[in-house]
């Protein structure tokens, strides 16, 4: 599979809830989404404020709906600190597998690999993904505009259902809004082909507790 990657001079649809999300139809993106109990409370809450004020510091209005566009325009050095103090922070809290971490379990894992993998090579391309106890990181190829969003939002919704009927609960099993990245470059690509397949060994989980796949 030849996979193609972001186009800045390409044609991009951006659409928002709490986060901005970019779509241009052929690339390859890398997503998380987490469960509902994967972040302590009194952690968000924390690391909220001080996103709050680092932005305010560099001039940006953390309630502006553009605040991650206007993040984007910084200084090089500005970015890797904003990332270094929050971004980095935030994948390293989910590795602590915080939460009841159901999906360890295999057969609950199962759900998730099967439902990623159910239409690939027609409506999408699945490069790697990792079932993680309380998220799932994924790079994917999406054929056509607004693939992207309409797959993430029916992996989430047939996986939650499946899972809460496994066992025996309702509500919310997903937090509803997903982290995406359009892949840049070939290499970025080759990174975060990496980072997926070493999410495991970095959270200290042992061969069972994961699910991971690679084309």
């Amino acid at each position: 599979m030849q996979y193609e990657f972001f186009d800045p001079q390409g044609e991009v649809t951006i659409y928002y809830r709490r986060l901005p999300h970019w779509d241009q139809a052929g690339v390859i993106c890398f997503l998380t989404w987490r469960t509902v109990d994967s972040i302590p409370v009194e952690v968000l809450g924390r690391w909220r404020v001080e996103r709050a004020i680092w932005l305010r510091q560099h001039h940006i209005d953390p309630q502006a709906a553009n605040w991650r566009e206007q993040l984007k325009m910084l200084p090089v050095p500005a970015r890797r600190d904003y990332h270094t103090r929050f971004t980095s922070p935030w994948m390293e809290c989910l590795d602590e597998c915080h939460g009841a971490c159901v999906l360890r379990q295999p057969g609950l894992s199962a759900i998730v690999a099967e439902s990623l993998l159910h239409h690939d090579d027609a409506d999408y391309e699945v490069s790697d993904f990792v079932v993680m106890p309380n998220h799932i990181h994924v790079l994917a190829q999406f054929r056509s505009e607004g693939g992207m969003k309409t797959c993430c939002q029916n992996w989430k919704h047939y996986t939650a259902r499946r899972i809460n009927e496994e066992l025996r609960q309702s509500g919310h099993f997903w937090q509803a809004e997903s982290f995406d990245h359009l892949v840049r470059s070939p290499e970025q690509f080759e990174y975060l082909r990496g980072y997926v397949e070493r999410n495991p060994l970095v959270a200290g989980l042992r061969a069972g507790e994961y699910r991971h796949y690679r084309k």
